[in-house]
């Protein structure tokens, strides 16, 4: 496969510090690239499964993968994108992340070499990171980058401004260790890791490259993702396989080809042809459901993607309560001695609302259903009676969610 060309056909690349050169690179040689994922939380999202995607087309083609869990680069915590500082995180639970992160990865990308940058960066000493690595970074260039130009205007920490050297040295380490000659990431990481290529260039007066993948955007043009506080997991711990599909099927109607083309190996002449049916808002639809389909299948294997397309159906075509659907079971003490629960109680123990402030607001435009009958008002009582034999809650035109005893 032409990498390069499917990646343009795709909308997949962004950026590259040359283009040709890199294509002919892939194309006479096997080369070794890495990806690198910082482990700020105890599941991966989306986002990253688009990188996953990325190095299964090199892996397919023979090149090998190195994929660095930023142990060591977590705990600066990169700048990029944000308008205040990451959390501090404690070794222990940066360990704890690394892990299900590693086996989370083995889904998707069976046989890449994984690395932790905290076996170098935590070791080396700080004199030794000034004159060896410090003396090769311009400050005035490093303020002109993108990943601090949110930072600057409330504050960028000296912490944080270490970042960048910290993710160069973890190329140039690439390169001495396994003759690593290119970076792959997401385009937000632009500057970061250029910063690697120049480094390696300063240091081994040797060519290094970088290759940016486009960013997966939601419906407001936003990258999906933890610090967009738009992630969808890949934990079914934290989105089941069916809030997974039905996150997909309700993708607006604008971006369903370019998500179809993004996300999935669907063939693009197919996408095309689908595209052009799409005066037919029906075939928009069908669009839909392959594209949940397919991204399901690949999270959650096909055995889930296809209950939970059977349970969306059911659900969407048929109006009928499925016993895919997500589902809470309530106990007694969630009532608190009493016979009924409160609507907006009920919302955040189901987590279709994050606190009972959303909750309500969400009762109040009107946007909460329970059977089938909106719910009125905000002190809306739910006796245990109706929820033990199953309620379905309906928030908005398209989240629906069971309720038993």
């Amino acid at each position: 496969m032409d990498l390069i060309r499917e990646f343009k056909a795709r909308g997949l690349l962004a950026q590259c510090t040359d283009l040709e050169a890199v294509d002919d690179m892939l194309k006479k040689q096997k080369v070794t690239f890495y990806i690198g994922f910082d482990p700020t939380a105890p599941s991966l999202h989306i986002g990253h499964f688009m990188q996953f995607k990325t190095i299964k087309y090199f892996q397919n083609e023979g090149h090998k993968a190195i994929v660095i869990f930023g142990g060591g680069t977590v705990m600066v915590g990169d700048p990029s994108g944000r308008t205040d500082m990451r959390p501090m995180l404690e070794r222990k639970e940066i360990d704890e992340n690394i892990e299900k992160f590693k086996k989370q990865a083995d889904r998707y990308i069976p046989g890449a070499l994984y690395v932790n940058n905290a076996d170098w960066l935590c070791e080396i000493k700080y004199m030794d990171m000034l004159r060896e690595i410090g003396a090769h970074f311009s400050v005035n260039k490093m303020l002109t980058a993108e990943c601090f130009k949110t930072r600057l205007e409330k504050g960028l920490s000296f912490l944080e401004f270490n970042y960048m050297l910290m993710q160069g040295y973890d190329f140039y380490r690439l390169y001495k260790d396994y003759g690593c000659a290119l970076q792959c990431a997401g385009d937000d990481q632009w500057s970061n890791a250029l910063a690697g290529a120049d480094l390696i260039r300063r240091k081994e007066a040797k060519e290094a490259h970088v290759l940016t993948f486009a960013l997966l955007p939601d419906a407001a043009g936003k990258k999906m993702g933890k610090t967009a506080g738009n992630a969808v997991w890949l934990d079914p711990g934290l989105t089941s396989p069916y809030d997974f599909y039905q996150h997909w099927r309700n993708t607006d109607d604008g971006l369903v080809v370019r998500y179809l083309k993004m996300m999935t190996y669907v063939p693009v002449e197919e996408i095309d042809a689908m595209a052009n049916s799409f005066t037919d808002a029906a075939n928009i639809n069908a669009a839909k459901d392959r594209l949940a389909y397919e991204v399901t299948k690949m999270i959650h294997g096909e055995k889930e993607a296809q209950k939970a397309q059977e349970a969306a159906k059911s659900v969407f075509y048929g109006g009928a309560a499925d016993a895919d659907m997500p589902t809470t079971k309530l106990s007694e003490e969630d009532f608190a001695g009493k016979d009924a629960i409160a609507i907006t109680d009920l919302l955040v123990v189901c987590r279709l609302a994050p606190s009972k402030a959303e909750a309500k607001r969400l009762v109040a435009q009107g946007g909460i259903c329970a059977s089938d009958e909106k719910v009125p008002d905000i002190g809306y009582m739910i006796a245990k009676e109706d929820i033990k034999n199953g309620l379905i809650i309906k928030k908005g035109k398209k989240v629906f969610h069971k309720v038993t005893m």
